[in-house]
């Protein structure tokens, strides 16, 4: 028998439903907005959600995959896990996308998917999917609740698991009878605490000693679990220390970048002279990356699995140590504990072995960052750095996959904790939908996405969202008519052999304008800062399209260069 929702008494029988026990347990710890694509199977849920407008935005999305990446944008914003719920089959496989950009880059999430009614279970029943088996190796746990009454049990479990350790996604199956059907009602969990370890204090002393035998260090610091106090400490660390820091890929707002240790982004398209600074140290402080393959330059950057460097490294994980490289100091910490404990530390002399490398590594990074020419009648560094300087501090960017991320990479400057939300996976169709969760969580911030053509148009349905929602966010796209990282290694592989990457465009200009938004076109440089004064001063959503030659590849490369690259390894 169903129950609809009613207020519960204080009696011994009180009763409620598995999806007012749902929205209780995401009131309990601290939820106030989930994503969602509506779906019949968990109906429950949204007319419990209708009861609670006033405490949880409720944010409906055009498709699913949009939904999970908000909800990951959300996770790696705040460190506390975004909330997807989407319905079962369809709607869940949508999803995956963002579930799997939370694991490869350690985000506290949880998506909810309405399943199948148990008694329709195991039979290929209408949309039916196992989801421990779907997403096993995609999440850090998959569980079905088959009781209402362990409802605040597993909601529990699963924000201190998404929380905890090494962050990440957490997918919980609700059979729409658990979430429809009348229960007792059951006391809650308090809400959920976070669970790090700490460096040991024998641990700190050992680092201490590595440093002070060192000649040549270098850090590089990234990763998820930071918070804005750990990076003031990470800031004090390598001032007290004159260290040169690197920030491992996509992670590039972990430091000001205009800090005068700063030497670059450790990540694809690597500044050849940061990249030698890395090979050429004596000890190597990795705090918070997983050293993958994108920082690691494709595992090629240390040596495997022993690097040459002596290396310090510290992950919130203890299976991430030891994975790839054998670290001669691993250590297994939270990063706002890591650096508590480094910021206390202080070199015994003033003078130290290395005293004048951060700054010349500083020196060498603003030099990377100077715009080259490039092809056409838009040259795109130039346009980054108009960008960086007419935007403030905490203006937040997005992006997703594609070539022409790598010019935000290289010539944007990232100066406020968490003012980059990019995936570490490599997914295209990231950075639209992640714009707009994050201008709904900080509506005061200015938030700029920026995206290619292919990579926009994977989202692109999403303008609909931000204007039903009123969220003013700036979408750049960049369109250069083809998929070009694919054109890239296309190219390099099989030069002059181009199939299946070229595209066909709408006016995207003109497209923004059909959902209501501010629709801008450039197709010069010089035209590019009276459009983005006038997108901001829109006051709406605005799209402004950048048309750029396919020739202009990479800031480093045109695609006739690649080309002969191809030709040459073809020989």
């Amino acid at each position: 028998m169903s129950l609809p929702n009613a207020p519960v008494s204080d009696t011994a029988a009180a009763r409620t439903t598995g999806a007012r026990l749902v929205v209780d347990a995401l009131l309990t710890h601290g939820v106030e907005r989930v994503f969602c694509v509506p779906g019949e199977s968990f109906l429950a849920v949204l007319d419990s959600l209708h009861d609670e407008t006033e405490r949880v935005q409720t944010i409906v999305c055009r498709h699913e995959a949009a939904a999970a990446n908000m909800a990951e944008a959300v996770g790696k914003l705040t460190g506390r896990p975004g909330v997807a719920l989407v319905t079962r089959g369809p709607g869940a496989t949508h999803a995956s996308i963002g579930v799997h950009t939370a694991f490869q880059d350690s985000t506290p999430m949880i998506l909810l998917i309405g399943q199948c009614a148990r008694e329709h279970l195991d039979r290929e029943a209408f949309q039916e999917i196992d989801y421990r088996r779907m997403f096993g190796q995609m999440a850090k746990w998959v569980a079905q609740i088959d009781d209402p009454k362990r409802i605040p049990e597993y909601l529990s479990h699963a924000f201190h698991t998404a929380t905890s350790g090494r962050p990440g996604p957490v997918v919980l199956s609700l059979p729409e009878d658990v979430l429809s059907d009348a229960c007792d009602v059951v006391p809650g969990a308090p809400r959920y605490q976070r669970v790090a370890a700490s460096p040991s204090t024998a641990q700190i002393e050992k680092l201490r000693e590595l440093l002070d035998a060192a000649q040549r260090p270098m850090v590089i610091a990234g990763g998820s679990g930071w918070t804005p106090e750990a990076c003031a400490d990470l800031q004090r660390f390598v001032e007290n220390w004159q260290l040169p820091i690197g920030l491992a890929f996509r992670f590039q707002d972990t430091l000001d970048n205009e800090h005068p240790n700063y030497a670059g982004d450790v990540g694809l398209g690597i500044n050849p002279a940061l990249a030698q600074r890395i090979r050429d140290a004596d000890l190597l402080l990795a705090l918070g990356p997983r050293l993958g393959e994108a920082t690691t330059n494709g595992y090629t950057l240390l040596d495997i699995p022993k690097t040459k460097q002596t290396l310090i490294h510290v992950h919130q994980s203890a299976e991430e140590l030891g994975r790839v490289y054998a670290a001669d100091l691993p250590i297994v910490s939270g990063m706002p504990e890591l650096m508590a404990a480094l910021v206390a530390l202080k070199p015994a002399a003033d003078k130290l072995a290395w005293t004048g490398a951060a700054e010349e590594a500083h020196r060498a990074y603003l030099d990377w960052r100077k715009p080259r020419p490039i092809p056409g009648d838009v040259q795109m560094g130039e346009v980054i750095q108009q960008l960086r300087a007419h935007l403030p501090d905490d203006a937040i960017l997005t992006n997703g996959a594609g070539n022409y991320a790598t010019w935000l990479h290289r010539h944007f400057s990232y100066r406020h904790y968490r003012s980059q939300l990019a995936p570490t996976s490599g997914a295209m169709g990231y950075g639209v939908p992640a714009a707009i969760a994050a201008k709904s969580l900080y509506p005061q911030r200015a938030v700029v996405a920026l995206a290619g053509d292919g990579c926009f148009m994977m989202a692109a349905q999403e303008l609909a969202t931000a204007m039903q929602y009123d969220l003013h966010v700036l979408f750049i796209v960049v369109n250069n008519g083809h998929f070009g990282t694919i054109r890239m290694h296309q190219e390099r592989h099989y030069p002059n052999r181009v199939h299946g990457t070229g595209l066909t465009n709408p006016d995207f200009a003109a497209f923004a304008r059909s959902f209501g938004a501010h629709g801008e076109t450039v197709e010069r440089t010089e035209d590019f800062l009276p459009a983005l004064q006038r997108s901001l001063e829109a006051k709406r959503a605005a799209v402004i399209e950048i048309r750029m030659p396919q020739e202009a590849s990479t800031p480093g490369a045109t695609l006739e260069q690649i080309r002969e690259q191809g030709r040459k390894l073809r020989e």
